[in-house]
């Protein structure tokens, strides 16, 4: 049979269609992979028209489309194999063009993961753009960046309401939060050239309480465009949490430049609670580096921190334990180091914390 013929027979135009949009997404990616510049011309200028389309077409949704679509995957797929069956039931050839169709449809996440999101794994790194130098961090440059993460942090737990269960309280409603959230983010978007100007809503996860199994605060679906964040957790970090879901949702791809782009846009917010959610994580990441590299130095500064903090972090150990260890975290933690990798984040999920390197980096530019 000719290739026309067969083309004509077994593939639908539409599949055809998608196939060649994946073909051109495969180009666009290698040459994003070769040229950093091309990547953060296709993040800042082609991107993110994509994403902006796909935050407002799902953003008047108050709840996840992509959890919508998780809980509902083993109808979807019972639907798919129904209509499989029917179809290579009515012909072989009515059958071949079904599975042509669906393995066509299956390309538009590659297209779209590529439109969206993929060449922001593949631009200039951040610290490059923030005129920030980016090198080995020693042990005394950890404590003198920790000890200035403690001031600030110290400042505004005095200034924090604290529960009965030791843990702090965001003084306002979750849809205040996000509000507070998306004006940083503009003013950030105004300062930062790189950083996408976006006003959407970040969506509180249905079965939070099943996700924290998997030890993930919060996803960005770069297939519906929505940010995503678990609520179940402590609320110190829901800001936090959030702020870096709307950074990749702005297309900040890789996680330690999501977490410091965060940190960024957290602490030069108006809002109080909000900056002290950012001093708390980063206090968090910075103080589990020094304890491995100064045991000594930890113990001291540890000493310093505000008592209030002191227990919340002491309330959230106790609140994590019955999460800490199962099968669905260790499952979860290998499918996304294995992503981080394939997307030339060579650190894997250790990325996400490799953001100690740009908070020292960044408190020594500011004391310099």
């Amino acid at each position: 049979m000719k290739v026309k013929a067969f083309i004509r027979k077994y593939i639908p135009t539409p599949a055809l269609f998608l196939v060649g949009i994946a073909l051109i997404c495969a180009l666009i990616h290698v040459i994003a992979v070769i040229s950093p510049a091309f990547a953060d011309f296709f993040t800042v200028k082609i991107a993110s028209v994509f994403r902006l389309i796909l935050a407002k077409l799902t953003g008047w949704l108050p709840i996840s489309l992509a959890e919508i679509a998780i809980i509902c995957l083993p109808i979807i797929i019972g639907a798919i194999v129904f209509f499989a069956i029917k179809a290579f039931k009515s012909g072989k050839a009515r059958g071949i063009r079904y599975l042509c169709g669906f393995f066509s449809a299956l390309t538009l996440f590659y297209s779209s993961f590529v439109l969206t999101f993929a060449c922001g794994y593949r631009g200039y790194q951040l610290g490059e753009k923030l005129g920030l130098e980016r090198a080995e961090v020693s042990a005394s440059e950890l404590r003198t960046t920790t000890e200035a993460v403690i001031k600030e942090l110290n400042a505004l737990a005095a200034k924090t309401d604290y529960g009965e269960d030791r843990f702090s309280n965001i003084p306002y409603s979750y849809t205040e939060l996000n509000q507070k959230l998306n004006k940083a983010y503009k003013k950030g978007a105004d300062r930062y050239g790189f950083i996408q100007s976006l006003k959407c809503r970040v969506k509180p996860v249905i079965l939070s309480e099943p996700m924290t199994y998997t030890h993930i605060s919060g996803v960005y679906t770069f297939f519906t465009g929505e940010a995503n964040v678990n609520v179940n957790y402590p609320e110190y970090n829901l800001p936090y949490t959030m702020a870096h879901e709307m950074a990749h949702q702005r297309g900040i791809s890789r996680e330690d430049e999501a977490n410091f782009v965060a940190y960024l846009i957290c602490i030069e917010s108006d809002d109080e609670y909000i900056r002290y959610s950012a001093y708390l994580n980063m206090f968090e990441y910075l103080s589990n580096a020094l304890y491995k590299a100064d045991r000594e130095a930890y113990r001291e500064l540890i000493k310093t921190v505000d008592i209030n903090v002191r227990y919340e972090l002491v309330a959230y150990s106790e609140f994590f334990d019955k999460y800490r260890d199962n099968v669905m975290a260790d499952v979860s933690g290998a499918v996304n180091n294995s992503y981080l990798i394939l997307q030339g984040q060579t650190g894997g999920t250790k990325s996400y914390g490799l953001v100690v390197d740009l908070a020292v980096a960044y408190y020594k530019n500011v004391n310099a």
